[in-house]
């Protein structure tokens, strides 16, 4: 399994977390999304998948959830 740290920007709520969780969980190989909500901050994020994820799939997912990637 591999770790993959991220950190996501604008998430208020139960249903932010939810909406970045569901599409992380749509990339190929995404096993398990932890997500630290620190409301209107920057939430930290950890994903767990069978192997290195691509930066660009990660991007799109936070971007489809309608939440901005931090770094």
């Amino acid at each position: 399994m591999t770790q993959t740290d991220i950190t996501v920007h604008g998430m208020t709520c139960g249903h932010c977390v939810a909406a970045v969780t569901e599409e992380l969980k749509t990339i190929d190989g995404v096993r398990e999304v932890q997500i630290d909500l620190h409301e209107g901050g920057d939430s930290p994020v950890h994903i767990t998948s069978e192997s290195d994820l691509n930066p660009q799939a990660i991007a799109d997912a936070v971007d489809e959830a309608g939440y901005e990637l931090v770094g």
